[in-house]
């Protein structure tokens, strides 16, 4: 599942090329004024108008070839600019001319991106875009690629894609980098982390419960734990799923999916870091023995839990993860998730939910998403409504009933496991997008990826 879009983005040595005339909106008609008239007569025929987006083949003279033009709002590009173009212009190679494309590499590259485990593509990538910014290719290329393999992730079906697949796609991060692996599974994961033990406990053989953990850069750098929640498929448990409910429920690990890209990012870039990565991976799933309403679990901090609603089971597994992840006290914790419904409701597919313990954290992730195009939206760790996790024989309870703010109860159950003295941010993000839109396929998403990797690039590199 691996995508190479290498091929697509080259730097521009005055090969031969088809131009794309980038137009800005303000500026179409003094530009078509300007035109040829069998330019402004190919304009008319296809009734092309000074609107965003829009755009046309244009006839070339005797001594030239058939060129692009793009409407877009302004310039310097946006990233998805040039992504229609690169999803439906004959194949061959491109130029611009009328700007650079900057950020437009990656929609470029992303919209030539296909998940085809199951089925032939209609075509294969063939439009290349010559650059004169050949120092943002390797850059463009590793997103393209880290946005790629979280799509095919969750695109992936729920029966090839279980724990152990998560762990052989840990593994090869693991082999690629040179970084360590452990996975604690079986006798050791249930008296070490019980919690995502009872979740997972009710799988079948072979697709059990496990914590994958992946250490590496030199441990004098600082510390930072990604964690990434697991679920690989989530029937809602013995609180099982209405049929709709279920439908999507493969993407459950796209938390998972989310922290292996940005764990080979970090390692790719060779980010200053001593990089900690968690998933807990477990398929919630229905059977004798499956976990239970009204079960009290044990947690690796110590406390008590009691589950009541077995499909709050992602908020789990996350807390004994956090947990381990304190004890190897990190300056920094970021934990991706999808999570709840609630975030869905508020927030919509588009807005990872973002909560964070630390203002200055938040104001750099928030800056982050607005400055890479990859939006995020904070929501508050709400004081008030930490009593909602009150139980009346535990530590906490799991699900408050009601349904009052679950988005943020959530966050308040997993912040109960977080180490003191540690900045965390969790994102409550989908992982899907409901529908296309130009280099964004209908089906798995990175929500929030960019965003995390521009906010540590700044964090890490900075002088």
């Amino acid at each position: 599942m691996t995508y190479d879009p290498t091929p697509l983005l080259q730097p521009d040595r005055g090969q031969a090329a088809r131009t794309i005339h980038i137009v800005t909106k303000d500026a179409f008609e003094t530009w078509r004024a300007a035109q040829p008239p069998r330019v402004r007569a190919a304009l008319d025929a296809a009734r092309v108008e000074a609107k965003l987006g829009a755009s046309a083949i244009l006839p070339g003279g005797e001594a030239e070839h058939w060129s692009v033009l793009l409407c877009v709002a302004k310039t310097p590009l946006g990233t998805w600019d040039l992504a229609k173009l690169a999803e439906t212009l004959p194949d061959g190679s491109y130029r611009l001319d009328g700007a650079q494309a900057g950020a437009a590499l990656l929609g470029w590259a992303l919209a030539q991106h296909a998940f085809t485990r199951y089925k032939q593509p209609d075509r294969t990538p063939g439009r290349v875009l010559l650059t004169t910014e050949p120092a943002r290719i390797p850059e463009t290329l590793a997103l393209a690629r880290a946005t790629a393999q979280v799509r095919d992730l969750v695109n992936t079906a729920a029966a090839d894609l279980g724990p152990a697949e998560l762990e052989a796609e840990a593994a090869a991060l693991a082999e690629a980098h040179g970084a360590q692996l452990t996975v604690t599974k079986g006798a050791a994961l249930a008296s070490g982390y019980p919690m995502i033990h009872a979740v997972g406990q009710a799988a079948a053989h072979g697709r059990e419960p496990r914590l994958i953990e992946l250490e590496w850069g030199n441990p004098a750098h600082p510390r930072l734990a990604v964690i990434g929640k697991g679920v690989c498929f989530d029937s809602g448990g013995l609180d099982i799923k209405p049929s709709a409910g279920m439908r999507l429920m493969k993407k459950d690990m796209g938390g998972a999916a989310h922290a292996l890209a940005l764990a080979g990012l970090i390692m790719g870039a060779h980010l200053p870091v001593r990089l900690h990565l968690l998933i807990p991976a477990v398929e919630n799933a229905i059977a004798g023995n499956a976990f239970r309403p009204g079960d009290v679990l044990a947690t690796r901090k110590g406390l008590t839990v009691e589950n009541t609603n077995t499909d709050a089971e992602g908020r789990l597994i996350l807390g004994d993860a956090l947990t381990r992840a304190g004890e190897t006290s990190p300056e920094l914790i970021l934990d991706f998730a999808t999570l709840t419904g609630a975030a869905r409701v508020a927030l919509g597919p588009d807005l990872p939910a973002t909560f964070a313990n630390d203002d200055a954290l938040a104001e750099a992730l928030l800056a982050a998403g607005t400055a890479s195009e990859d939006p995020l939206w904070r929501m508050p760790l709400w004081d008030g409504y930490d009593d909602m996790l009150a139980s009346d024989i535990a530590n906490l309870l799991n699900a408050p009933d009601g349904g009052f703010a679950g988005a943020v109860t959530a966050a308040l159950f997993l912040r109960r496991f977080v180490p003191e003295g540690a900045q965390w941010a969790h994102l409550d993000t989908f992982a899907w997008r409901p529908s296309a839109r130009p280099g964004r396929p209908k089906g798995g998403e990175a929500l929030g990826l960019r965003a995390v990797w521009a906010m540590l690039k700044d964090r890490y590199t900075a002088a």
